[in-house]
């Protein structure tokens, strides 16, 4: 009987604050319990989250939030158990690019009642992750945090190739003349490479999209798999691994480990695209880094400076006992207090306009921390989510394989993409009918 107890305990992921005079459904006191269930167990984010909720239950007498913490993976596998068993969570930190699946499947709660009784709520939040957790025109869940990439550039490197350090690339034209700039070589060998597209966390379906105009590979039921843009972005992204050859891209490749060899961060590589939450690596292990921060360049000066994004939700499990005061807790959460206090302490885009403005000047941040937040920030109006429709749940399964057999040079970027677009337009139709 010890022995279940404990393991019971482990697998909950139940914190200490959670059992402060709280039962299942109520306190001592008579106040509503509400279970928030989370995937924030690291030493930094922990402390902040159940600080948030801290300040939540200290600031009325009516709930208490009680903040379990479960592992990445096991927290999703967990909801939906609950909600089949019906006792979930009253609220979870979700994806907020499926929202719109745990919609139709029933999985989460309509909040739009909620919701229209607040004055201006949608409008808290930027527009592109409003979008995304609507469904049928109604809220399913509230934005909590996102991202967004950036082209982070070494300004020494820059300076060593004769490049101007307050000008980076603007378009894929211009980062071509730079990188090959940047490229530096003994004899035959690469000593550092100026720029390789798929490295950092902007990969080429990102690239696809930024290439052409932003727009995803489904928009409102049209496929845009294999449009003109998309093919040249890919034959383009291939076209560097032509240029740099297999051996030098898997010997640096090789190399890359932890944080500290970071190839942007060791010098192996000058410009790096990723999310601008990287800073807080550059912060920590690249000391002696002299960088700068710009957009992902355009396609060309017509085009803009896309981005992607993701990013997570506060949702109310279909079947949540206390969905009233779930709700109360989610708007503290989504409130610019929390946020601006989340933001900061993270270094996390969030979903808040207001806390996102507030956390560029904040001096919680350093001037370096401030700079490279409002780049951030500015970036949000250029960045694209992906949400995944209800009616093609696995396109990318039939995306990726053919990106993959782009980026190996087994086909070419017109032919894998035709056969993609037939794919996804079968199951597109087969699924709208």
């Amino acid at each position: 009987m010890s022995l279940f107890l404990i393991i019971s305990v482990v697998l909950t992921g139940c914190s200490e604050s959670e059992s402060e005079n709280a039962s299942s459904d109520q306190t001592k006191d008579g106040r509503v319990v509400v279970d928030f269930w989370t995937f924030w167990g690291s030493e930094t984010r922990r402390p902040i989250i159940e600080k948030i909720v801290k300040d939540f239950n200290e600031s009325q007498d009516e709930i208490f939030v009680k903040h379990t913490y479960l592992p990445w993976g096991d927290i999703w596998t967990k909801n939906l158990a609950s909600i089949a068993a019906g006792n979930p969570a009253d609220v979870i930190i979700n994806d907020i690019n499926t929202v719109s699946h745990r919609a139709k499947n029933e999985q989460a709660m309509n909040l739009t009642k909620y919701i229209e009784k607040e004055d201006n709520f949608k409008d808290s939040f930027y527009p592109e992750l409003w979008n995304a957790v609507t469904y049928k025109d109604e809220a399913y869940a509230v934005p909590f945090n996102t991202d967004t990439r950036l082209l982070f550039y070494n300004k020494d490197a820059f300076k060593e190739a004769g490049l101007d350090p307050d000008k980076p690339p603007k378009t894929w034209k211009e980062l071509e003349e730079y990188a090959k700039k940047l490229d530096k070589k003994n004899g035959d060998r690469y000593e550092r490479i100026g720029f390789y597209p798929v490295w950092g966390s902007f990969g080429p379906g990102s690239w696809a999209i930024n290439g052409d105009q932003g727009r995803n590979w489904i928009e409102d039921k049209e496929v845009l798999v294999n449009t003109e843009g998309k093919v040249e972005a890919l034959s383009w992204v291939r076209s560097w691994r032509e240029r740099l050859g297999d051996n030098t891209i898997n010997e640096f490749k090789s190399q890359f480990g932890n944080k500290q060899a970071n190839p942007f961060i060791s010098g192996k590589v000058a410009m790096y695209a990723d999310v601008a939450t990287f800073y807080t690596q550059l912060r920590d292990y690249g000391k002696d880094v002299n960088f700068g921060v710009a957009p992902i360049p355009a396609k060309d000066e017509e085009s803009k400076h896309w981005s992607m994004g993701g990013g997570f939700v506060a949702e109310v499990p279909k079947g949540a006992d206390h969905p009233e005061e779930a709700f109360e807790f989610i708007k503290y959460l989504t409130g610019v207090e929390a946020q601006t206090y989340w933001a900061t302490k993270n270094f996390d885009n969030v979903a808040n306009i207001e806390a996102s403005k507030k956390a560029a000047e904040s001096e919680e941040l350093s001037e370096e921390g401030k700079y490279v937040y409002q780049k951030a920030v500015d970036n949000l109006e250029v960045t694209k989510l992906t949400p995944v429709p209800v009616y093609a749940p696995d396109y990318l399964s039939m995306i990726n394989p053919q990106i993959d057999a782009i980026m190996l040079g087994q086909t070419d970027a017109k032919k894998a993409l035709d056969k993609a677009q037939k794919d996804v337009e079968n199951i597109v139709e087969k699924n709208t009918k």
